[in-house]
């Protein structure tokens, strides 16, 4: 089968509004110019519109005009290599999802062991930081809250105090295997996020988990300053959270 003919047959499988590369069409790196040209072709009968370099979509007519590429599957193209997790959404879009802000951000911030950069891909807009920890399937969301605890003092539209109390509800309901997991990954942030995550369990688990290495790793003489109330969180005061 021609190249143009194999491209425009696997392109037919795809669905309406998600994107596509060249690896998507099995195209092998010798035959790129040729299914270049034969993509272009297509792009003026209209069939597929280009999102951005090497990057493509079949637009969806509705009565209400034709309809851009699936954002989430444009997004998991950077989160995801070859079936594996690499990276996470973080900051503000991820914060939004915690019910910790009800702010709504134009930019997504994407947390990734791989190489950052800036993503201008048509409608997708991110940045990218570097995470904390290698990223798994199982432990991304971990690495939210962690991030969370990170920022606590910085997310719009709530106070230290309320985004605590969020996110100590959230904690009681994860499993005993995650909240070992949480303490274990959070060895890798900053210590005030250690020291954080230590209050809480400790307020909200009290003797459940063993917190000796979680202090440990803290200078006994070094102070938090989150603006805590200790009426609010008992607990803060033996973590030196002021």
């Amino acid at each position: 089968m021609k190249i143009a003919a194999q491209i425009r047959k696997t392109i037919e499988s795809i669905p309406e509004g998600k994107p596509f590369g060249y690896d998507d069409l099995g195209i092998g790196q010798a035959d790129f110019v040729t299914a270049a040209k034969a993509l272009e072709r297509l792009q003026k009968k209209g069939i597929i519109k280009k999102i951005s370099k090497g990057i493509f979509y079949k637009p969806e007519e509705t009565r209400f005009g034709t309809l851009g590429p699936d954002y989430n599957a444009l997004l998991n193209r950077f989160l995801f290599k070859k079936g594996k997790r690499v990276g996470y959404v973080t900051g503000g879009e991820l914060y939004n999802q915690l019910n910790l802000t009800t702010q709504n951000y134009f930019r997504t911030k994407i947390a990734t062991n791989r190489s950052r950069k800036k993503i201008e891909k048509g409608w997708l807009k991110t940045s990218t930081v570097k995470s904390y920890a290698e990223i798994t399937e199982d432990n991304y969301q971990l690495l939210g809250v962690l991030d969370a605890l990170k920022d606590i003092r910085n997310i719009s539209d709530t106070s230290t105090s309320q985004a605590i109390k969020i996110l100590a509800g959230k904690l009681v309901n994860f499993s005993k295997s995650a909240i070992g997991d949480l303490i274990r990954l959070s060895m890798t942030y900053p210590p005030r996020v250690r020291a954080l995550l230590g209050a809480i369990i400790e307020e909200k688990f009290t003797t459940e988990f063993d917190l000796s290495d979680l202090k440990s790793s803290l200078n006994p003489t070094t102070v938090y300053k989150l603006n805590v109330k200790e009426a609010e969180f008992p607990t803060i005061k033996n973590w030196n959270i002021r």
